[in-house]
């Protein structure tokens, strides 16, 4: 099985070619409601067709942006100069039409631009305050004259429409028409209203069953849209009411000011107000790979694209369906998402069992007609035939269907789909939203989580610990602290402080309504200018003192930001910040005690030094802050990278999370290696690892230019040892992931939040972005968004991602054991009695049980500490392992001894007499196999252990689902016996159905003691286990129990 399934139903779990996506649909062969089964799966011709419309688009867009269309764009003008302003529009005091103005920055159109006194112009002409934007008291005017920046999207389906897909099943359409035609037969032959029971019967079961199953699949879907919603929830920062507010990007309307800053999606159409190095990626929306440069020449950015570097503010003129992106988003959630592997393996083992279940329903039919024919013959009636001779017949034809509808496991790759849904709404309530249904099932397997440092396992609440100015060092403790650096140095190291502080920074201190101060900007800026803040200075005040004359922002690659201004007394002057060791080695002068300037000599730099990696061995994350006073001749426009004067050292402490430390031995001992990969100092990076229980004695820390100038074969020697990595790139985390990947076969997880994490958070098996301190651009790329930034929030993923798999497991087990019994009882009956001992509808209802309602209760299993005890499941691992084996062979042996001997010699057994002697026999049958099913539905709890009722309590939908099993099986022998063929059972059979079934627990124990190879481990968890002397393999086994 395992080798078929390897051949053709084996497909990655990220971007697995289409060739691979086809081949194992072409496999599926048996299928009773390929509309159902094939819901969750990506149609391919749509999205083939929606990727020829994304290609067109994008080629419209090339030629309008590119080619300037300038005859088109002469049309269009003059056709929008046509059309009379609404009385609406008017009476707002706007004097552009939305058309008008949505063709400007659509069509780069910058004569129309031009006419209308650029981007100052048209703010005017959507009455608009270019410095305070809009009043939060216009959006309602505004929306309806512009319209929303929302998107068409493809409406929900109804409950009715999962109901007709349920009808869509093959076998029931059958069964249906076979009890339509029973129903006539029988009221013809057996008369009303006995005649239309048996039929009756398999219609009051088919609509049991369709109900059942569209609710099921129903909540599914709700649950899935819940899912999208949260995955849309985008937030972007604009100017309203004079002040700077985060609002939804569906909020937003035609005339905000909404400010841009790198990895930002541009969420509407409009024009560029102001910025710095403004580099915008159009690759999304046009096609090019080039990235753009966006400037008051060149002042268009469309909705969807991407802010690459630098930092900006526009004006929003046109959203929703009026933007290119708008007409794009239409093709983009065309095809769905790809399948998983686990759901893809499960279609192959549905296709397998449904071909020896196909098998077993044409022998059975076979048998029983050949049997009733002989029957014919030897009686000499094989010329006389009569309507109740096609009611057998009927009822044969109708059995053999029904076990296909049993032996075709429907429920098997559908139960992936459930415990997906299930584990993705219960991760979100725990601050993680899946954003690719394969990711939760492939975390389940991660053996590496590559992670980053600030605000993941650290609190990202950053405060300035210490400081280091005029050669000495103080603690920042209180508004004392901020008077005692003012009052021990000289007023002009104390100015330029404050200037390096409040100049170069892309944040903002704003003031509400009630008097108070807040900082808009990242955590580290944040904790800067509360230092400024704290030492006396005025943001507004400090600003208004120089003018900025460029920018260049903080990025990933350059690990620091600059920036040139004129200063009030004349003259320019460059201010420099970033990362320590970067910031100092563009110095060569420094401030002494005096504050005077003086060149660095040998000493100072070692002493220097000295303090920076003193601070990092406290664990604080240090930054220089540098000036340096430019040349008269300069133009302004060129940033020095040397020359530049020391102002002082900061060691900003971030707190690691509460929890991390314990998060982290959890992996561990689940054969998890965490790895820290931090753009901080080597120190520093260190400190927080020790802490976090990241870096041990025996692990290796190194630094990123270091790592990149190894070559390969170093590499494979020193990637096991590597704990810490430091003063990384991105390219050094993509290429560390990628080596993890390839060279070592380990299903690593990767952390990210910045523009530049992309290529790493593409390439590893499970991206992780951060929902908090996470780029819009990092959240694309990821397959999760970790909403709190926590490390323990990305251990409960994986812990959910076992559970997944390991709860398909149990259900799987489940199934194949009832599919199994269901089979060889009715097949070896039928050839040895002529009759099946199970009619259609207890089939029906057997189906039931084993499908839709086995799946919501052993697929949404929630999961357990222990489950974070053992190694994960490797690459290519038997998903159908031995013990499962060992469970389904031997609870299948003992059901079908028991039942056969019921079946063969109950009568005399049980000492069942009376003209119903028979109908009674049959229905404790029944009864004894559908509690047998019960008792294996709890040992299918756990494939190892022994004892599997712990925790039964706190699983309410298992207790749930068993309980209305059970009820459900009462009602039917003892209420429905004229449409379920069942017959009133005496208390002493109730109880002998009920023991004989709970036996199956006692079987269950008894072969969970005979040894097999119960997991294979993974070669990541070999490399684990040699690697981590403090990894202990658990027992497996009885004494697992």
């Amino acid at each position: 099985m395992e080798k078929y399934l390897k051949e053709n139903f084996d497909v990655r779990p990220k971007n697995s070619s289409e060739e691979a996506l086809r081949k194992w649909r072409s496999a599926v062969t048996i299928v009773k409601n390929r509309r159902r089964r094939f819901r969750m799966v990506a149609d391919l011709d749509k999205r083939n067709e929606a990727s020829v419309k994304k290609s067109k688009i994008q080629e419209k867009l090339r030629v309008a942006i590119y080619v300037q269309r300038a005859a088109l764009n002469f049309i269009e003008a003059a056709s929008q100069d046509e059309s009379p302003l609404s009385e609406e529009a008017i009476n707002a005091g706007f004097c552009i039409g939305p058309d008008k103005l949505a063709s400007v920055a659509r069509g780069h159109d910058h004569k129309l631009l031009k006419r209308h006194g650029g981007a100052a112009g048209i703010a005017s002409g959507v009455n608009v305050s270019l410095h305070d934007g809009i009043r939060s008291s216009e959006l309602s005017v505004r929306q309806n004259i512009f319209g929303f920046n929302r998107y068409v999207e493809k409406p929900s389906r109804s409950f009715l429409m999962f109901v007709w897909d349920a009808l869509q099943d093959l076998t029931l359409i059958i069964l249906m028409v076979c009890a339509v035609v029973s129903i006539g037969v029988g009221i013809g032959t057996e008369g009303w209203p006995k005649g239309m029971y048996d039929g009756l019967g398999i219609l009051l079961s088919i609509f049991l069953v369709v109900t059942v199953t569209a609710v099921s699949d129903y909540r599914q879907s709700l649950q899935f849209k819940d899912l999208d919603k949260e995955k849309k929830k985008i937030f972007i920062q604009v100017t309203r009411d004079g002040t700077r507010q985060k609002v939804s990007i569906y909020d937003l309307v035609v005339g905000d000011v909404v400010h841009l800053s790198i990895g930002d999606q541009v969420p509407a159409d409009g024009l560029f107000v102001s910025g710095y190095v403004l580099v915008i990626d159009e690759s999304s929306l046009s096609g090019e790979s080039e990235p753009v440069n966006v400037n008051e020449e060149k002042p268009f950015l469309l909705a969807g694209t991407k802010v690459q570097d630098g930092s900006g503010k526009m004006l929003v003129t046109s959203v929703g369906m009026r933007t290119e992106w708008g007409r794009l988003m239409e093709t983009l959630s065309q095809g769905g998402e790809d399948e998983t592997p686990l759901q893809v393996k499960l279609n192959g083992v549905a296709t397998i069992i449904g071909k020896i279940g196909l098998a077993f329903a044409v022998l059975t039919f076979l048998v029983l007609m050949a049997r009733f024919i002989a029957d014919k013959v030897i009686h000499d009636e094989f010329s006389n035939w009569s309507s109740s001779d096609a009611l057998n017949i009927l009822n044969y034809f109708a059995i053999a269907v029904t076990i296909i509808v049993v032996a075709v496991p429907e429920g098997l790759p559908l139960a992936v789909t459930l415990s997906l849904a299930f584990a993705m709404k219960k991760l979100m309530n725990d601050k993680a939203l899946v954003r690719h249904l394969s990711a939760c099932e492939t975390m389940g397997s991660a053996s590496c989580i590559c992670t980053d440092k600030t605000g993941t396992l650290t609190t990202n609440h950053m405060v300035v610990d210490k400081i280091w100015i005029c050669e000495e060092a103080k603690s920042i403790d209180g508004v004392e602290t901020g008077e005692n650096i003012k009052s021990s140095i000289s007023e002009t190291a104390f100015s330029l402080l404050l200037q390096a502080i409040f100049q170069n920074t892309s944040s903002e201190v704003v003031k509400g309504k009630d008097g108070k101060h807040t900082i808009l900007g990242t955590p580290t800026e944040s904790a800067l200018l509360e230092l400024g803040l704290l030492l006396g200075g005025e943001f507004d005040t400090q600003r208004q003192q120089c003018k900025i004359l460029k920018m260049e922002p903080f990025n990933s690659v350059r690990k620091k930001m600059s920036v040139i201004v004129s200063v009030s007394g004349g003259g320019l002057r460059a201010f420099c910040k970033g990362a320590s060791e970067i910031i100092f080695g563009m110095c060569d002068k420094m401030m002494d005690r005096k504050g005077d300037v003086v060149t660095l000599s040998e000493e100072q730099k070692r002493n220097t030094m000295e303090v920076i990696n003193n601070f990092a061995n406290q664990a604080l994350r240090t930054l220089c802050l540098a000036f340096q006073d430019m040349d008269e001749n300069s133009d302004g426009q060129n940033i020095p990278s040397e020359g530049y004067t020391l102002v002082a050292i900061v060691g900003i402490k971030d707190p690691v999370r509460r929890g991390v430390k314990e998060a982290v031995q959890t992996c561990r001992a689940a054969g998890i290696t965490v790895r820290m990969v931090t753009g901080d100092n080597i120190y520093t990076a260190k400190a927080i690892a020790r802490e976090c229980g990241i870096l041990t004695d025996d692990g290796l820390a190194i630094e990123g230019p270091d790592f990149r100038d190894k070559s390969p074969q170093e590499m494979k020697e020193l990637i096991p040892k590597i704990q810490v990595m430091a003063r990384s790139l991105p390219l050094d985390k993509h290429t560390l992931v990628k080596n993890l990947r390839n060279m070592f076969g380990e299903v690593v997880a990767v952390t990210g939040d910045g523009t530049n994490d992309a290529p790493a958070l593409h390439e590893a098996d499970i991206g992780l972005a951060m929902g908090i301190a996470g780029t819009e651009v990092a959240k694309e790329n990821a397959d999760v968004i970790v909403m709190d930034d926590n490390f323990t929030t990305i251990m409960n993923v994986a812990k959910w991602g076992r559970s997944v798999y390991l709860n398909i497991q149990k259900f799987v087990q489940f199934q194949l054991t009832v599919n199994v019994v269901a089979l060889m009882l009715n097949f070896v009956s039928a050839c040895i009695t002529g009759n099946a001992p199970l009619t259609a509808v207890q089939l029906l209802w057997v189906n039931m049980i084993m499908d839709t309602l086995g799946a919501l209760a052993l697929a949404t299993e929630p999961p357990t500490d222990e489950l974070m005890k053992c190694p994960p499941v490797g690459r290519g691992v038997s998903f159908i392992t031995k013990a499962m084996w060992r469970n389904i062979i031997g609870q299948s042996v003992y059901q079908l001894a028991v039942l056969g001997v019921l079946m063969f010699d109950g009568e005399r057994l049980l000492k069942i007499r009376g003209s119903d002697a028979h109908d009674v026999l049959n229905t404790f049958i029944f009864n004894t196999f559908v509690f047998c099913q019960v008792f294996n539905e709890i040992n299918s709890r756990d494939i190892e252990k022994i004892n599997v009722l712990r925790g039964i309590l706190h699983s309410w939908l298992f207790t749930a689902v068993l309980s209305i099993t059970v009820v459900f099986q009462v009602i039917i022998i003892e209420f429905l016996g004229a449409f379920a063929s069942t017959v009133h059972l005496s208390w002493q059979l109730w109880l002998a159905s009920v023991l004989i079934g709970s036996v199956s627990m006692i079987v269950s124990i008894i072969l969970k003691c005979i040894p097999v190879e119960s997991f294979k481990l993974s070669r990541a968890a070999v490399i684990i286990n040699n690697h981590h002397h403090d990894y202990q393999p658990l027992p497996s086994g009885p004494d697992m129990a």
